[in-house]
């Protein structure tokens, strides 16, 4: 089995996630079989119970597990289907750790960080890494694990030390270190600055670890001189340093990767010249070319809770963008939160709530995703309710579905106080029920909705 291994330095939200998706792309492209892993340092043993706002979206695979987002980015590029075990966190390691500590598996050995620990995480990495997720049989070529957080924060400390031992212990050709950084260009004199990265760098290497290929986030491609600077002080070849510019969309990433020799840097170091092809990614091209020729317009009200952070709708928005490529229109999300459309914020802020509704009435289709709560749900209502009278599209997702049907059972069945019982558990007349002899086995709340709407 071969890894790569993705880490990111100097600020938080460079595109580990989407460089990561693009790697596994790109060697899936000369012809390997490519699995993924995603290790999140928090102490929460999953995503499932995270505010939106905190770690944006719970992204659900197929066999329920709830974990973070990056992992639907590696499912949608690389047409996978991963388990909750390719989710690595903290809270999920120290739990089995503690738990074999319980059952006396350390034979009263002192439980410490090294070894105990370490060892868990690399014994984690190698279980998972053979497990098939293309839907063949047999172990994948390379394992893509990608390391959340900054080089440098407490929390990944383990991780970085064990991913350390790891890549000694497998060898140099099975071990491929990308470190994702910042090259920022100061506006005053335009110059790309190299001094975050060398400091990150440095940081990695002082904690075990040596990048063998650099992928810099920068406004721009990298200068000739920049990169020689670069070279030179993180001790990385200057053709093992790669520009991830910004770019329309990040269908490009893949497409930028490749154009600069990445593949042939990470085979070269993995030992894999011989049997990777070169990279065919013809049809990602072509999709990326045509979204970029889009111009016709189609706007889609998104109304939510979480407006303020639109990761934390992250697959629906990328439903949303494959379908309007797909009918050859550019998509226009137009965020709404949802308590503005509230008559209580038309006293409070009529500003907010005069600009909320002109969003709505101008969209072509309207949205309600998923969410919890009561908080903004009359609002909601009310957008459902312009959709039904306008002959609005409308798409209700969970809660939205549930918003719909009260929506028409209050308008048009006249039941005024038709309420779902998640929120209002005394409602008389419940049109979105709980289900409890459905969810005794799986636990999963399942809802029923009156069949006038079905």
């Amino acid at each position: 089995m071969k890894y790569v291994l993705v880490t990111g330095g100097v600020v938080s939200g460079l595109g580990k996630g989407v460089t990561a998706s693009s790697i596994g792309l790109l060697l899936k492209a000369c012809g390997l079989r490519v699995t993924s892993i995603k290790i999140d340092p928090y102490l929460n043993t999953d995503a499932g119970t995270m505010s939106p706002f905190e770690h944006g979206e719970v992204f659900v695979l197929d066999d329920g597990g709830e974990v973070d987002l990056d992992l639907g980015n590696y499912e949608r590029f690389l047409d996978i289907k991963l388990t909750r075990d390719n989710n690595i966190t903290t809270g999920k390691i120290y739990q089995s750790v503690i738990d074999k500590e319980r059952k006396g598996d350390y034979l009263g050995k002192t439980v410490q960080v090294v070894p105990h620990i370490t060892d868990a995480i690399q014994e984690w990495i190698e279980r998972v890494a053979i497990v098939p997720v293309d839907g063949k049989e047999g172990p994948a070529d390379v394992c893509v694990i990608e390391l959340g957080g900054t080089i440098g924060d407490i929390e990944s400390m383990p991780f970085i030390e064990a991913l350390g031992q790891f890549s000694y212990r497998v060898g140099p050709g099975n071990f491929c270190l990308i470190h994702v950084s910042l090259v920022p260009v100061l506006n005053v004199v335009g110059e790309q600055k190299t001094k975050p990265t060398q400091h990150s760098v440095r940081g990695l290497r002082g904690l075990g670890l040596t990048p063998n290929i650099l992928a810099c986030r920068s406004t721009k491609a990298l200068d000739e001189n920049v990169k020689a600077k670069l070279s030179q002080f993180c001790h990385v070849p200057a053709e093992n340093i790669i520009t991830l510019y910004d770019v329309p969309n990040i269908w490009h990433i893949p497409l930028l990767l490749r154009d600069q020799k990445a593949h042939e840097a990470i085979l070269k170091r993995l030992d894999l010249i011989g049997v990777a092809r070169e990279p065919d990614l013809k049809e990602w091209t072509i999709r990326t070319e045509v979204c970029d020729m889009l111009h016709n317009p189609v706007r889609i009200a998104m109304v939510g809770k979480y407006t303020g952070l639109s990761d934390a709708y992250l697959s629906v928005l990328k439903a949303l963008l494959h379908a309007s490529v797909a009918c050859r229109r550019k998509l226009i999300v137009e965020w709404i939160a949802a308590d503005d459309l509230e008559d209580v914020t038309a006293k409070e802020a009529p500003d907010a709530h005069k600009a909320a509704w002109d969003l709505l009435k101008g969209a072509d289709g309207i949205l309600v995703p998923g969410g919890f709560g009561d908080r903004g749900v009359q609002g909601k209502i009310l957008a459902a309710k312009h959709a039904r009278e306008k002959d609005v599209p409308f798409l209700g997702i969970c809660l939205g579905m549930q918003i719909a049907v009260i929506e028409f059972a209050r308008s048009v069945l006249g039941l005024q106080d038709a309420n779902s019982t998640e929120f209002d558990p005394e409602t008389k007349n419940p049109c979105v029920i709980f289900m409890p002899e459905v969810c005794k086995s799986t636990q999963v709340l399942t809802k029923l909705s009156l069949n006038f709407f079905i």
